[in-house]
């Protein structure tokens, strides 16, 4: 007979607690137990409880490995509700015999009936321990050359803690059909025909309001803060810097000399580094949709920028919105009618829409986080320290995105409806990107670099980005610092590496000219590796998914579809073409919703760097947490300071708001 203590954490959550019978296996050198029951008078597992058990096993099982949870219905399976009354568990401890107390982290949800193993907290990686906790699950192909990702039929079925929070799931609904509610008592989410006026879409940004989004709806014409948007707007990852103007974009020095002033010219500027591109040339030849039964258009344009050297803002100095030149695809200009430019810059705007929803938003910021947390929950046991390090970055991601399948890009569903390229054009640009998307890309330094916008002012994008990438980066070097004694420990860790190589053969479907690691040799590889999927989980979902609502409530600044094609000719616009040209209604208060929706956290918000669910548990690694959410305080404490003298304060990338996973 041996005596053991267990004591049990029921999480906080709604519908935590559970009427279900709890009974603990403890698994030793010596042998197993059989099923010790949990059991107190009255109900032991209330929502938010720390309770205490003493338990007698028939034996002494030796030196503790691991711990089995056993959940059986109070009633007879016959009363359903009941027999599956959900239990989210935080943690078990157990007390020995003889030794100190043992934590057993769980942090997930135990659905029915059933039983779950759990490793004792300190973290182990394969070489060092042989008693690994394996999970299985099933990869779907949801589109020829996208990233696989989770097949959504599948999901309740699922061992996995990918049940959403009840406070995110309710207030996501409740936010859905509130705005749904109030376009149709205003009369526009039914209304298919064209907007009235520009004056008329007032009615529209009564919607809901930012101060950004303010400021948008006063400053949207301007040229100045158009190009602003490339740097610090929806879509801060494409533009870049110009060293030789592309043969298809005979920009010539006569068109820009009044903007670039007497004494220089293009070919100067060139040398002197002050010209920038954005290039939406993967847009062109892309599939476009039918809405309201009218077939809408799309444009590849090219945009050339120019940051004048003694200061003052970024400027555009030409637009081509094809990616042929000629008679039929002219170069519009600020000198332009004041409509030619304004419409040539808004098909920019609907560029960066497509490009943006569908490649930096869709592909980069959520089916890759998927790949990410689909390879964790596959290739490394819960005991894994990369596994305790990884799943708070993974949290609530599965469901999020079975949500935006299920409501954003099925038939019949948002982008089938309301954006100009539709299904068809979103997944031809996903296989499109899929095959030059890089490494390099997923790596904001090196991106940076690759782009050659390291010293473009007013970047903050880049700049804070920067400064949370570091963070991130020294935080997860001091974590493999504890565990991976040298470069021989990362390449023998098979787990790590069967994790390595599931990302790169189902996200990047093993492409090889990707520069996507199949496999990780040195600890210097494994830290930027790390680093860059926490980051593309949490910093970078979070700078181009926040702004999607300030960018889009007033409409003209990011029209998700056309409906007249492309210019062929200058001076034809005025301010009844130019509003022919934009969504009708109905896609506009689609569109404002979705968005909406997409940019808000709904509830139960766990900024970066956040772990209320202790996974680690030695002091090591909790006093590495600690230091990185010191830093990052630092950090938000910089980005507020400057915030305070920008007309436009840049709070995408402000440590708090930044949530830890992909979860909206």
């Amino acid at each position: 007979m041996a005596e053991y203590r267990v004591t049990v954490s029921t999480g906080e959550a709604i519908g935590a607690g559970t009427w279900n019978r709890i009974a603990v296996s403890i698994v030793g050198t010596r042998g197993e137990t059989p099923p010790l029951p949990l059991d107190h008078f009255g109900k032991e597992f209330s929502k938010g409880a720390v309770e205490d058990f003493q338990v007698a096993a028939p034996q002494d099982v030796g030196r503790v490995l691991l711990l089995r949870l056993h959940k059986e219905p109070l009633l007879p399976s016959a009363v359903r509700p009941l027999a599956r009354d959900a239990w989210f568990c935080n943690w078990v401890q157990l007390t020995p015999p003889r030794g100190a107390p043992l934590r057993f982290p769980c942090y997930r949800w135990m659905e029915g009936p059933g039983s779950l193993t759990l490793r004792e907290g300190a973290a182990k990686v394969s070489w060092a321990d042989d008693h690994p906790v394996l999970q299985q699950q099933r990869w779907k192909t949801y589109l020829p050359g996208w990233p696989r990702c989770l097949d959504e039929k599948t999901v309740k079925d699922l061992d996995l803690n990918i049940k959403y929070s009840v406070t995110k799931n309710a207030n996501f609904y409740l936010k859905m059909g509130s705005a749904f509610t109030e376009m149709k008592l205003k009369g526009l989410l039914d209304r298919k025909g064209l907007w009235k006026s520009l004056d008329e879409m007032k009615r529209m940004f009564s919607f809901r309001k930012s101060p950004a989004a303010e400021y948008m709806y006063e400053h949207w014409q301007e040229d100045a803060f158009f190009a602003s948007q490339f740097l610090n707007g929806l879509n801060p990852v494409l533009i870049r810097h110009c060293r030789s103007l592309p043969e298809n974009f005979p920009v010539t020095d006569d068109m820009v000399a009044l903007v670039l002033g007497p004494g220089t010219s293009l070919q100067a500027e060139l040398e002197r580094g002050s010209l920038f591109l954005v290039d939406h040339g993967i847009l062109s030849g892309v599939s476009t949709n039918v809405i309201n039964g009218k077939p809408q258009f799309s444009a590849a344009p090219m945009t050339l920028l120019y940051q004048h050297p003694g200061g003052g803002p970024l400027l555009p100095l030409a637009i081509q919105l094809s990616q042929t030149p000629g008679p039929t695809s002219p170069i519009f200009l600020p000198t332009d009618n004041e409509w030619d430019w304004l419409l040539a810059k808004t098909w920019v705007r609907n560029a960066e829409f497509s490009f943006s929803e569908a490649l930096t938003h869709l592909l980069q910021a959520h089916l890759l986080p998927e790949v990410f947390t689909m390879a964790t929950l596959r290739q490394l046991p819960p005991c894994h320290p990369l596994f305790k390090l990884l799943i708070s970055h993974t949290q609530y991601t599965l469901h999020i995105n079975t949500l935006g399948r299920e409501l954003l890009i099925t038939p019949g569903q948002v982008v089938e409806r309301s954006t100009g390229i539709g299904l068809q054009g979103f997944s031809e640009l996903i296989q499109r990107h899929m095959e030059t998307l890089s490494y390099t890309t997923l790596c904001l330094p090196e991106d940076i670099r690759a782009r050659g916008v390291e010293d473009i002012p007013g970047y903050y994008y880049r700049d804070d980005g920067l400064q949370i990438w570091d963070a991130v980066e020294s935080f997860v070097s001091e974590i493999i610092s504890i565990y991976y004694p040298s470069d021989a420990s990362v390449r023998d860790d098979s787990e790590l590496q069967a994790w390595v190589w599931e990302i790169f053969s189902e996200g990047f479907l093993s492409r090889e000219s990707s520069g996507m690691p199949s496999s990780l040799d040195t600890r210097k590889s494994l830290v930027q590796y790390v680093t860059m999927v926490i980051f593309n989980c949490s910093a970078k979902h979070h700078a181009v998914s926040a702004g999607q609502f300030d960018s889009c409530v007033w409409m003209p600044n990011l029209p998700s579809t056309m409906q007249l094609p492309p210019p062929t000719s200058k001076g034809r616009t005025d301010p009844e073409g130019f509003v022919a040209a934009l969504p009708p209604v109905n896609v506009t208060c689609d569109i404002a919703i979705a968005l909406w929706l997409l940019s808000k956290e709904p509830g139960d918000h766990r900024p970066l760097g956040t772990y209320p669910q202790e996974h680690f548990t030695e002091e090591a690694p909790q006093r590495s947490i600690t230091a990185f959410q010191n830093r990052l305080a630092q950090i938000s404490k910089d980005i507020r300071k400057r915030n305070m003298k920008l007309a436009v304060p840049y709070t995408y990338l402000d440590p708090p708001l930044i949530e830890n996973s992909v979860s909206i």
